[in-house]
């Protein structure tokens, strides 16, 4: 079993800032690419940032220079630090990892998503 829990979101304000962090736990052997999504009200579901293990990592232009991905390998930890956001970055925020099971069978899987809403 393995489960990938979400916290951080909430209400700010636009120009303001908040940090989504999700843990990876479970029968688990190995993490590589983790990533961040969202799912506006009414859209379908979109990459917002990914981090492979080594530190790589890829951002849609529409956040980038405001967002930064990162992880902490030794937690199986993924941050989103999300910096000058705007109404339209509302969202649910989904946390997705590719998770290697102690059988050494790979799978994707979905946190259970951490709404974020900019609002004055």
């Amino acid at each position: 079993q393995v489960q990938l829990v979400e916290s951080g979101g909430g209400l700010v304000q636009p120009g303001g800032s908040l940090r989504l962090s999700c843990v990876v736990s479970g029968s688990i052997s190995s993490v590589y690419d983790m990533g961040w999504y969202r799912q506006p009200p009414g859209e379908q579901r979109e990459l917002v940032a990914v981090i492979s293990n080594s530190g790589s990592t890829n951002y849609p232009d529409s956040v980038k220079g405001r967002f930064t991905i990162s992880r902490d390998n030794a937690k199986n930890t993924v941050y989103l630090q999300m910096n000058s956001l705007k109404p339209e970055d509302t969202a649910v925020y989904y946390c997705n990892a590719v998770v290697s099971l102690r059988s050494g069978r790979r799978f994707n899987y979905w946190g259970q998503g951490t709404q974020v809403t900019v609002s004055s």
